[in-house]
């Protein structure tokens, strides 16, 4: 059995980012990202947040309106939204959540450049933070987009 004290270990530059105040901007972008997306998907069933007062595009509004009628597509994306925030909040299964997300976010960029582009310049905010944190997490993607 070796009683020898334990020696301090040595600085390297691999240390170096871990006392860099830039080491919080993945939790940063992770809240940015999934608080909202706890809101939204509670607001999904509890109606909380009352609709713009201004209208949106008529195209836009029918596309809207076709998920509504579905019966099941607006549960299921506010069920989504929930899921994904909570466990981006929660920092568990983040590269899972993010790739949940990721159908959400190509059709949220589609609607708002092609049916109502007032909402683009939130969607490119969520859009940014989403591939910000796919790239900070890409080791874990790494099979996946691995051609066999």
């Amino acid at each position: 059995m070796n009683t020898e004290p334990l020696a301090p270990r040595p600085a390297t530059p691999a240390d170096a980012p871990a006392r860099s105040p830039l080491r919080f901007v993945p939790h940063v972008a992770r809240w940015l990202l999934g608080l909202p997306l706890v809101i939204f998907g509670l607001n999904g069933f509890l109606n909380f947040i009352p609709p713009p007062e201004g209208g949106i595009a008529p195209e836009a509004m029918a596309f809207s309106v076709a998920l509504m009628e579905t019966g099941y597509m607006m549960p299921l994306i506010g069920a989504t939204q929930l899921v994904v925030g909570v466990l981006l909040v929660v920092n568990r299964f983040v590269p899972l959540a993010l790739v949940l997300f990721a159908p959400f976010i190509v059709n949220a960029l589609a609607f708002h450049v092609v049916l109502e582009r007032s909402g683009l310049p939130m969607t490119c905010v969520f859009a940014a933070l989403w591939l910000y944190l796919a790239w900070t997490r890409r080791a874990a993607y790494s099979t996946m987009l691995t051609a066999r």
